[in-house]
């Protein structure tokens, strides 16, 4: 595992984002573990997560010229912090984000920041609804999606057997990136015996649920 991506789930379960436990899923299913992208809530900790997903930038689209985008709203504060991380590694793309509400007055519109032009080409930071980010940049005419970043992969079947970001990569033709996957957060709870239970629990979960590796 790239020494990053070590970083990134202590990091996480050290903010409080990774948690173990007993929780119930969007999809209604019971999980072993849960991560809230909504308990970054300091300075230090959102400008730590711009840094891992500009790594994942970096690693997956070198200096590819793209925008930002941050689904309203644990979306937005992702697509900023990941935009001014990549600045400092001479790489400035504009970021955008969506109103839950059109506008209708001021500069109206859904979107605020930088709207994209026909033949530009976005990144959306965050994975959760990305059907709903879909209908909301279909407004864009000529602006195509270059692929998706979340923050963990849990490798678990969506609809059908595939996984649900493969099917998300074979609805919309772009793919979907991730910092880390479960697979990774496995590794790394393994490194310790302490947290046996977890692990037992979570490739239990995966046994019934998993899409595979």
């Amino acid at each position: 595992m790239e020494s990053y991506k070590r970083e990134f789930i202590k990091f996480l379960e050290g903010a409080g984002v990774l948690k173990f436990g007993d929780f119930t899923a969007k999809s209604g299913r019971k999980i072993p573990y849960f991560i809230n992208a909504g308990d970054i809530k300091t300075g230090e900790q959102i400008s730590r997560l711009g840094e891992f997903y500009a790594e994942a930038y970096t690693e997956k689209l070198g200096g590819a010229r793209t925008c930002l985008y941050g689904p309203a709203y644990k979306g937005i504060p992702i697509a900023v912090s990941a935009s001014v991380a990549l600045a400092r590694r001479g790489l400035d793309l504009p970021f955008f984000f969506n109103r839950k509400e059109e506008k209708d007055h001021g500069e109206g519109g859904v979107f605020v920041g930088y709207v994209p032009k026909a033949g530009e080409r976005v990144v959306i930071t965050a994975g959760t609804a990305i059907r709903e980010s879909m209908a909301n940049l279909s407004h864009l005419e000529g602006v195509d999606v270059a692929a998706v970043f979340v923050m963990v992969d849990r490798k678990e079947k969506g609809r059908g057997e595939k996984s649900a970001m493969a099917e998300i990569e074979e609805e919309f033709g772009f793919p979907v990136y991730s910092v880390v996957d479960v697979y990774d957060i496995i590794e790394y709870l393994g490194e310790d015996p302490k947290n046996g239970e977890n692990v037992a629990r979570i490739k239990n979960y995966l046994a019934v649920n998993g899409a595979g590796a």
